[in-house]
Order: structure tokens, then sequence, then C-alpha cells
């Protein structure tokens, strides 16, 4: 299992990956376009993937403008892995130790296992936004506090 980091080039692959979730689907595939996935990784933030013999299997991108996690997805085979925390993991410290962010803030659907994932990883439910989704916050002070507990 290798995380490196993901470019504009690995656009098909993150775009499979994206549209092949069980849960937290996209209702219109179009609302997620190379344009956006453009953005993210080469003005706004930065992407990891995580490869298994070769195959692009999970994703993520965090947001340093709006301090934000934008994408977390991992293909259904390869759920219940690690890889979704790997990638997690990374993603979050590059945010407190390169981005220099204070504080991250996500949203996804209720009753999911992402809601269950992040509840677990540290991260406190906030609000529930007006499209029903929750937003989640994770402050660099608890995450470091976290980090220092599982050592």
């Amino acid at each position: 299992m290798d995380i490196i980091n993901a470019t504009i080039k690995d656009y098909k692959e993150l775009h499979h990956v994206r549209m092949s979730v069980q849960e937290n689907k996209l209702s219109d595939p179009t609302k997620v376009s190379f344009e956006d996935y453009s953005l993210m990784l080469n003005e706004r933030g930065v992407g990891w993937l995580c490869e298994i013999e070769g195959q692009v299997v999970g994703f993520a991108i965090a947001d340093a403008v709006s301090s934000s996690i934008w994408a977390l997805f991992v293909l259904p085979d390869f759920e219940g892995k690690g890889i979704g925390l790997r990638l997690h993991n990374t993603m979050v410290n590059w945010c407190f130790e390169h981005a220099s962010l204070e504080q991250l803030w996500l949203s996804t659907d209720p009753n999911t296992r992402a809601e269950s994932f992040y509840l677990k990883a540290g991260w406190k439910i906030t609000e529930m936004n007006e499209d029903g989704e929750i937003r989640f916050e994770l402050s660099k002070k608890v995450w470091e506090q976290r980090k220092a507990t599982a050592s």
C-alpha cells in the first residue's frame, strides 16, 4: 500500500473511485468536474492517493483555502483495510503541519459509515447543514493530543 501525492494527471482514477462509492454518492455525477479536481489539486489544496499493486484504490484531498476536507473516498472492495485512515491521517497531518491551519471542517451524510469514521478519528459534530449534511470540525489542539496519546 503506497500513499503518494495526487496530481491532475490522476483525474480519471480519482473520479473513478469517487463514482464507485456506495455511500455519499453523487446524485448527479457532473456535479464534480475535471475543473473542480484541477482547482483543488493545483490551486486550493493538496491530494493523496493510495495505490495497491499499481491500482488507485482511494484518495483524499484537502482544501487549504477553506480549511476543509474536500474528499476522502475508498473503492468499496478495499474498505475496511485501513486505507481511509492512512489517507485521513496523512491529509490531516499535512493540514496542521504544512498548511499551518488551526481548525478543519468537513461535511458528510448522516447515519453513514463516514459519520462513524470521523467520530472515531476525533472529529466533533458542530451542526446540521441546510442541505441535511452533518458538519464536523477538528482542531489542531485535539489532533495533537490524539497523536500524543496514540504514541
